[in-house]
């Protein structure tokens, strides 16, 4: 007889959830939030001068092009070094960001921060995340009532996702150490304002055929990589939209090099309670 749940070493189509992309109103803004605040660190490989940062937080990002603000209708989960250094940062941060809906309050085991912007952020210590020391663990979704196991059928059958459904709930393992949870909520759904998860598949053509039949593909950006932002139930009805960007293992920015990634080492890190912008 096995002694061995076999399952639970399974890894599912989609290897990575890699950045989340929400537009801002201000550069300087969110240079000063995710950096200065949050204490990450600005992608220097790809250089868009002042209409788009890319943030660094281990091997995830966030994309943050320049138009109108973005709010992603959950929250997202990010893996900090040290919650003590952070909440010193967020303290100096106060008073630039002052005119802005930023905002932060320590709890017990994490610290809830809002963007400038009404974003919000749930930042945790490396414990209990599989080894990440920097990182997006997971992104929590709210979604209407009655909606959660229309989303986790659409993932396990076009994504051959592992899921997890929970009671109004369901979480897509990606990878090895990243989630996206669907929560059911009875409070009003927000409209989608056309912020995207990029995510990198294995299986990189079959959901693409399952995708089209359904006519949900909305771009075929280039040979290794499409969009669609509609998730439906079996009988095509519409059940929550969110736009992901689907990238194959091939796509150029797959397993780059990751420079300029480690918190650790950042100045705000580095010198303790010195700030150079204030």
């Amino acid at each position: 007889m096995n002694r061995y749940d076999r399952t639970t070493g399974d890894v599912g189509n989609i290897m990575s959830l890699e950045h989340v992309n929400l537009t801002v109103p201000n550069q300087n803004t969110a240079l000063s939030f995710y950096c200065r605040a949050l204490g990450l660190t600005r992608d220097p490989i790809i250089d868009f001068g002042t209409h788009n940062l890319w943030i660094n937080a281990g091997d995830e990002q966030f994309h943050l092009p320049t138009g109108p603000a973005q709010i992603i209708r959950g929250v997202i989960g990010l893996v900090v070094p040290d919650l003590a250094q952070l909440a010193a940062r967020l303290t100096r941060a106060k008073k630039g960001l002052a005119d802005t809906k930023f905002a932060f309050k320590v709890h017990v085991n994490h610290i809830m921060v809002t963007c400038p912007w009404g974003n919000r952020i749930r930042c945790h210590s490396p414990a209990g995340f599989n080894g990440m020391n920097l990182g997006m663990p997971y992104i929590e979704l709210d979604v209407a009532n009655g909606t959660a196991k229309s989303i986790s059928d659409f993932y396990s059958r076009v994504f051959k996702a592992p899921v997890m459904e929970r009671k109004a709930a369901c979480s897509i393992q990606i990878g090895t150490r990243q989630t996206i949870t669907f929560k059911e909520s009875r409070r009003e759904q927000k409209p989608y304002d056309g912020h995207h998860i990029a995510i990198y598949l294995a299986d990189f053509s079959g959901p693409h055929t399952q995708l089209e039949k359904m006519n949900l593909i909305t771009e075929e950006s280039d040979a290794n990589q499409y969009r669609f932002e509609m998730i439906c139930n079996r009988k095509g009805k519409p059940v929550y939209q969110i736009e992901h960007e689907v990238r194959s293992l091939h796509h150029p920015l797959h397993g780059r090099s990751l420079v300029n990634r480690n918190a650790n080492q950042s100045f705000f890190n580095y010198r303790k309670g010195f700030d150079f912008h204030s």
